[in-house]
């Protein structure tokens, strides 16, 4: 696995394991086979997991297999929110706050607002976000 430094000098990986298609039975995800996928990539060097707000069920998957597995510091997480969910700015930390719930973390390591185009930056910024 080939890596290279985060901003704090800390190695993650080129390759990250994408966490929008976890197996599933029915209409929920299948916890224990996308477990075997997560540790998988886990044990082969992958230490970069992305996952979304929109995604069904996968923040909260990631958060059970991390708790599970107990390697939650093995592993960054990032996650992402689609802007048309933002209506004021009080609602990203509420968006943020059940995030980091369903992920059973009290941090993530990145974090996107995805969606935007060039008109919707401006919105953003009236909201005091960036």
């Amino acid at each position: 696995m080939k890596y290279r430094n985060n901003r704090k000098g800390e190695p993650v990986s080129l390759l990250g394991y994408g966490c929008m298609r976890f197996s599933r039975k029915g209409n929920n995800i299948d916890i224990d086979k996308a477990e075997q996928e997560v540790m998988t990539a886990i044990r082969a060097g992958v230490n970069y997991l992305d996952t979304a707000y929109i995604y069904p069920g996968s923040e909260a998957a990631v958060g059970e297999i991390l708790a599970r597995n107990n390697c939650r510091e093995q592993v960054n997480i990032a996650t992402k929110l689609p802007q048309y969910l933002i209506k004021t700015a009080s609602a990203i930390d509420r968006y943020f706050d059940e995030e980091l719930k369903r992920l059973k973390t009290g941090y993530v390591d990145g974090r996107d607002i995805i969606g935007t185009n060039q008109k919707k930056p401006s919105k953003i910024k009236g909201l005091q976000m960036i």
